[in-house]
């Protein structure tokens, strides 16, 4: 299983982002039966999709969601919520907030080792409980969040 974080979902839909590229080519070479979404994420995603695509655009994006072409969703738990707190605490100086919290909490619950994700600050900051580091996905973007 993947993680997959909300800037590569927006790059995916987004053909003007710097990373739409690297993020459908990798989207395209990846199982989607391998791919999984925190459900803390699709606020965020869907408010970044309608802010540059409009509600068209994020309208489209929750049909495809809906019909799992993104992969499957993953709620949280209480516990990754207590997780999700301790992370945002330990984490205050960069700051992780709780979107990011939520896939490393998921991560470590489901012992997935692999991130989908642009934003290389937090994730390569933060040390989850289960491996010494994610591994992060795609290996060939064009800018880092």
């Amino acid at each position: 299983m993947i993680l997959v974080d909300t800037g590569v979902l927006v790059a995916l839909v987004n053909r003007r982002d710097v990373n739409h590229e690297a993020c459908r080519e990798w989207f395209l070479a990846t199982p989607v039966a391998d791919l999984a979404i925190p459900s803390p994420l699709i606020a965020e995603i869907c408010y970044m999709i309608a802010l540059r695509g409009g509600p068209g655009a994020e309208h489209l994006f929750l049909l495809d969601l809906a019909d799992s072409l993104y992969g499957q969703i993953v709620e949280v738990t209480e516990g990754d919520l207590r997780r999700m707190a301790e992370l945002v605490r330990r984490y205050g100086d960069l700051p992780l907030g709780g979107a990011d919290a939520s896939v490393i909490a998921i991560a470590e619950r489901l012992e997935v080792h692999e991130v989908a994700t642009i934003d290389r600050r937090h994730f390569a900051v933060v040390r989850p409980e289960h491996v010494p580091r994610l591994t992060l996905l795609p290996h060939d973007l064009t800018s880092f969040g």
